[in-house]
């Protein structure tokens, strides 16, 4: 009850824009009112067909009804203003009570609006905000939970090994102090790839300062030459199909991209069919695809593993040292280029593509 009748209690703005509407109003009546009233008793005045004292009548009459018909117009704008303008402002102290419970810790609800104005605008700004905020929380705690999860086994491993060699449980030997070895490896590439998510995260276009004019082609043929002898020893024919172009990136970045696809495919591939790198100009960007095969990869998960820690086989990822951030640093970079990322899975036989602008696209953006 007490919410309702808050409703019909001004705010500040809304009083101050009624006061406004009412000092306006009042004026124009009252200069158009008394302008009119001035002018009919004038007419009648040089008609002549009234003596003095009805002409005084006639004038204290026609002054009362000014009055009357003034106020009356007075009143009846100020309370359509009233109701209209309050109306039309509702959406804007919805706003502002979603951004006091946003301000207290609770998440708003999506505010209703209608129309296409300025203020609808706004609103529906402020709902996509609304929206994206809980987005963010939502995967913050989701990446907290995911990095401690992360951390947890081979931490627990390492302290495992160690509580049992300080209480002379088990002595150490070369293959114990490897498996140590191994455990704090992955948790130093952990870091490092977190590193290097943090880098890339979030940075804005053509903003990097490392960029610089690179002939393509030869960058990815210098990438894809380091995997020669993880290719023959695993019997995996490799071909390339590059077309030169120059564009504008960091070139460490971009082979950091490529060095995580063609490993992917190495690590997971499934026959004895080769891994193809190519490279093409399409629809005015530079298209490189790396394509090979292996385990089926259903459609729901294509957009899903680019994300962080995201696996589609956990525990297989573990065992061949994926964190499930290499894709993820592998959007960042290329999003940050001004290009787009992703893959085409068909059966057993996956491409995983991204793009890049070419220079002349560079140069028309600036």
């Amino acid at each position: 009850m007490s919410e309702r009748r808050n409703n019909w209690i001004p705010g500040r703005f809304l009083l101050r824009l009624t006061l406004l509407n009412i000092v306006i109003v009042t004026l124009f009546i009252l200069i158009s009112g008394f302008g009119i009233y001035q002018t009919a008793c004038f007419l009648i005045d040089r008609m002549g067909v009234m003596n003095d004292e009805t002409q005084r009548s006639y004038n204290a009459a026609l002054l009362q009804y000014f009055w009357y018909f003034a106020g009356a117009a007075i009143l009846t704008g100020t309370v359509s203003h009233y109701y209209f303008t309050k109306r039309l402002i509702r959406p804007l102290r919805e706003v502002i009570e979603s951004t006091r419970k946003m301000k207290d810790g609770e998440n708003p609800t999506s505010i209703s609006v209608k129309g296409g104005d300025e203020l609808s605008q706004l609103v529906i700004d402020f709902n996509h905000l609304v929206q994206d905020l809980k987005k963010n929380q939502q995967y913050q705690q989701k990446m907290v939970a995911d990095i401690s999860h992360e951390f947890r086994t081979p931490l627990a491993n390492l302290n495992g090994y160690l509580n049992a060699l300080r209480s002379g449980v088990i002595t150490g030997d070369q293959q114990l102090y490897q498996s140590l070895a191994e455990e704090s490896a992955r948790l130093t590439g952990l870091v490092e790839q977190l590193e290097d998510l943090q880098k890339w995260d979030g940075v804005k276009e053509t903003f990097y300062s490392n960029k610089s004019r690179t002939e393509i082609s030869q960058l990815i043929e210098q990438t894809a030459a380091m995997f020669r002898c993880s290719l023959e020893k695993k019997d995996i024919p490799l071909i390339t199909d590059m077309k030169k172009e120059y564009v504008h990136v960091e070139a460490n970045g971009i082979a950091q991209v490529l060095s995580n696809l063609i490993d992917n495919a190495i690590n997971y591939h499934v026959g004895d069919g080769p891994i193809q790198v190519k490279g093409e100009v399409v629809e005015g960007v530079y298209k490189v695809s790396v394509m090979g095969r292996g385990d089926p990869i259903p459609p729901d998960q294509c957009e899903a593993i680019f994300e962080r820690f995201h696996r589609l086989d956990p525990s297989r990822g573990r065992e061949r040292g994926g964190s499930g951030l290499g894709l993820a640093i592998a959007k960042g970079i290329i999003r940050s280029h001004g290009g787009e990322i992703g893959v085409e899975s068909e059966t057993d036989l996956h491409t995983f593509w991204f793009t890049l602008p070419l220079e002349n696209q560079e140069k028309k953006k600036e």
